[in-house]
Order: C-alpha cells, then structure tokens, then sequence
C-alpha cells in the first residue's frame, strides 16, 4: 500500500479504533514497554499486546495502549539529539519535497506528531507498518505543519520493515523508529544498519529499553523480577532470538564499524501515579505486562509475583508508588566521525 495524504487540520478525527490484527517479521507496533489489557480495570476495552509480554503470541497491538504511552514517550525522548541531527540535515541539498522521513514500525503516528513540528521546511513522511488500520491512523493524526510553517505531507507503506533495502530507501532524508530495536534480532539490526548507512541515511531510533528499572519505594523482589524480565527480552520467539536491552549496544557497534557517528541519550519513562489518573492507569497497565512477562519467563515466580503484583497495584492506586523504567535514544550520523557535526 502506497497513500500519500494532505495531513488533516487540528480538529480532524481520525478512524475509528481498530480492533486487533495479526502481525508478522520485525514490524511496527511491538513497543516493548507494553502490557496485555486484559483483566485490567479502567482500562480501555479491547486490546491486544506487545512483545515484552506473554501474550505475544496474541494477535494484534491496542491503539489504546499506544495512545495511552505517548505522553510519556514525548516527555521521554532526548531532545538533546535533535541538535547535530538539525546541523546534519541543513548542510544536505534540499529535494523538491524537503525531507524525506521513513519512519519505521509507525504504529498511530507519535514520533510524526513528536518530531515534524520539531524540524524545519517542508517534510514528507513515508509511515511504514503492517496493519493497515494503524497507517490510516497515524496518517490521519500527522501534523500539518513544520516548526517554520513548512507542509507536511504523509504516505503509508503496508510491510515487513524487514525487508528494507538500500534502494528502498533512495532519496531518503532522515530514518526513524521509535521503540524498535529491543525487538529485532542481531541479523536484523545488522541489515536495518546495511540499509541506512549504505543510503547514507541518518537515523533517530528513540525509546530502546535498557533493562533498568527503578521504583520507588523498592521491593525485595524488583531485582529478581528484572532479571526473569530481561531474560523474556531477549528470548526466542518464532526461530528468533530478540535482542532486548541489549539492542542498543548492538546497533551503536554495527553503526560503528560502517563508519557512521553514533550519539546516545537517555530517555526515561518517568510513571508517578500521584500526578493523575491517566498516568495511574499507564503505571499499572506497564507494570501488569512487566510481570506477567517476568513470570512467564520464571514460571516459579509466579506464587511471590502475584503477592508482589497486589502490592505494587495497592501502592498505584493510592499513589505511593513512581517508576523510572529507562530507555536510550540513538543518533547515527553517515560518514566518518570526524567529519560529522556533533
């Protein structure tokens, strides 16, 4: 599927929410921070999951949850990238249609919404992901305007981001993805980095988790439900091997070794219940995953995780419990470090 769309007006709807589908290959929607939505109170009604969970075998990933995460996406990445990325992006001619963006594994558009008002000129999104009602979606929502003013225009691309090539990405300006690499394999970070550098395409890669988390206050059993939770990150799923909170060091080193300029930045989901009932709700949709995860891993946790999960809940609901669940965001710039702005 090739759509290319004027990107709505603020007040424009996007269509309805779509119930779950069956995906396959590294695409998209498998934000790695998210919990299954079932038997979750006050959760919004259908849903499906992602892939740091046990029902990733499940069909299906809940626009509901992604809706619901980006707030804390957005306060989440680094801003702090966005400035060599802008240095690098002004010393390339222009193309007739300004920058040219493949965002991969699109999901309902956030990293558009995040980042095109945050760049100059005109930009043309191309939104890659494997369910069609997500692409409608995230081009329904795209905004229509640049930090300068400049157009915004978006198209979709229905497919195996998998399959990327070098030819594929042509005339392209800037990649980005925005929780993807912790689901890939080695092979597949490695091919995703043959296809950029060899496009001599920069790339923003926001939001890979790292295998840190941090509560407040701590619980005996956080380190060992960690571990069980890193190990499900990295298992394998379907003849693949993820590679979870390893993944960013995987791609700074292929990104490295093609001589490309890696930046790094933290970016932490920062969940603290006490600041409002939408930030209860996300804090226990992730921690439900979390630990399900863990114990799906560890199934002779699951006696000590479901006391532990009633405590935590407790904690959320009356606001006495903050998580720091930490992410670094990636920059790689083409070309030999020293001859790239940093």
């Amino acid at each position: 599927m090739n759509n290319t769309v004027d990107t709505p007006g603020p007040g424009a709807q996007g269509p309805d929410r779509p119930g779950p589908d069956t995906p396959s290959g590294p695409d998209s929607s498998r934000e790695p921070d998210a919990p299954p939505t079932s038997n979750t109170p006050d959760a919004p009604a259908s849903g499906a999951s992602h892939s740091d969970t046990p029902h990733t075998e499940a069909p299906g990933y809940s626009p509901q949850w992604l809706e619901l995460r980006e707030g804390a996406d957005a306060a989440a990445r680094a801003p702090g990238l966005l400035r060599p990325l802008r240095a690098f992006l002004a010393d390339r001619p222009p193309k007739d249609l300004g920058l040219v963006i493949s965002d991969l594994g699109c999901g309902t558009g956030s990293m558009t919404r995040w980042l095109a008002p945050r760049l100059d000129g005109p930009q043309h999104w191309i939104l890659y992901d494997h369910d069609p009602r997500l692409l409608d979606r995230a081009a329904a929502l795209a905004p229509p305007t640049a930090a300068d003013g400049g157009r915004v225009t978006v198209s979709t691309e229905q497919g195996d981001i998998g399959r990327l090539t070098v030819d594929g990405l042509a005339g392209t300006s800037l990649v980005t993805g925005s929780a993807l690499l912790d689901v890939l394999t080695a092979d597949e970070v490695e091919a995703l980095v043959d296809a950029c550098t060899g496009a001599g395409c920069p790339v923003l890669l926001a939001l890979s988790v790292v295998g840190r988390v941090e509560f407040t206050p701590a619980d005996p059993l956080d380190a060992e439900l960690t571990d069980a939770f890193n190990a499900h990150q990295r298992r394998h799923r379907d003849g693949r091997r993820l590679l979870g909170p390893d993944a960013v060091t995987a791609a700074t080193e292929a990104f490295e070794r093609r001589g490309a300029t890696v930046h790094t930045q933290a970016s932490p989901w920062r969940l603290d219940p006490s600041r409002g009932a939408e930030e209860s709700v996300l804090t226990e949709w992730w921690l439900r995953g979390w630990v399900e995860a863990a114990r799906e891993q560890r199934p002779d946790l699951a006696p000590r995780a479901e006391t532990y999960l009633r405590r935590r809940l407790n904690a959320c609901a009356e606001g006495e419990l903050s998580v720091v669940v930490h992410h670094v965001d990636l920059l790689a710039l083409p070309g030999p470090a020293e001859a790239a702005t940093s």
